[in-house]
């Protein structure tokens, strides 16, 4: 079970942040004025484990008047919203870095932290290709979307995509949302959006594709999104096979010398 979102379709209403901090309890995070457009919550952290953001260009969608008309010309301001939250990836390396089991991969294929298991070791936050996983401030634990593993248990829907208002949010099996991506994908490409593309759809990218995958109106790095986001552990079984190789040249240095110390 996953995420697909349209972004296309999102209108910046926060409705994905509110529903998940009161299901969740997740504690309130800062009212701050960022100047980042109405994006008050900047990124994904401990404490917000939804993230709308506002990225604001100076470009028009497909030829349309976006943003109103000056001197009778048509001026190109857009806003791309997007509702952001953990990838819940095929590969997860923060599973895989756990020292204490606190992370693990619930019968959805989603991952999910025990924060009662959790010994704030934080090993899992620099491994999360995305950096999603977060400690939190006087706490020391990690804490991240769970994909409501809780209302999933008891057959229902994840509170975020409850209370999306336009469908941005899907929640689904992961391969009904794929195909379903894929139509929209391309009846957007048939309106004239050819900068419209899907991320972390694909099986075979480097995470082995994300239980939350997206339609963006544009490069990924425009909406803080790495663009080719690769399962930091996967170099660990051959660094292992170094360490073991350099240990054992070590052990038979150390005895030949022994040995011609002897002798």
């Amino acid at each position: 079970m996953g995420f697909f979102t349209d972004t296309s379709v999102c209108i910046g209403c926060k409705a994905c942040e509110v529903a998940c901090k009161e299901w969740n309890a997740i504690p309130e995070d800062g009212l701050t004025f960022t100047a980042m457009s109405y994006d008050n919550t900047i990124g994904l952290s401990a404490d917000s484990w939804r993230h709308v953001a506002f990225i604001e260009q100076d470009k028009q969608l497909a030829g349309q008047i976006t943003g109103g008309e000056q001197s009778g010309e048509a001026e190109g301001l857009r806003w791309l919203m997007a509702s952001d939250v953990c990838k819940h990836c095929t590969e997860a390396a923060c599973l895989d870095v756990c020292p204490t089991g606190s992370l693990f991969r619930t019968e959805f294929g989603t991952v999910v932290v025990q924060e009662d298991i959790c010994n704030g070791c934080g090993y899992c936050v620099p491994a999360c290709p995305y950096g999603v996983i977060d400690q939190r401030h006087g706490d020391g634990r990690v804490w991240k979307c769970t994909l409501c593993y809780d209302r999933l248990s008891v057959g229902q829907e994840p509170a975020c995509a409850k209370a999306c208002p336009t469908d941005s949010i899907q929640f689904g099996p992961l391969d009904e949302l794929r195909e379903r991506a894929a139509l929209r994908l391309d009846q957007m490409h048939e309106e004239g959006i050819a900068e419209a593309r899907l991320y972390g759809h694909e099986p075979t990218d480097g995470v082995g594709g994300d239980g939350a995958f997206f339609l963006l109106l544009d490069e990924p790095e425009v909406y803080g999104l790495p663009p080719d986001p690769v399962v930091t552990t996967r170099d660990l079984p051959r660094m292992w096979k170094l360490v073991g190789a350099a240990a054992a040249c070590l052990t038979a240095s150390v005895a030949l010398a022994f040995t011609k110390e002897n002798r």
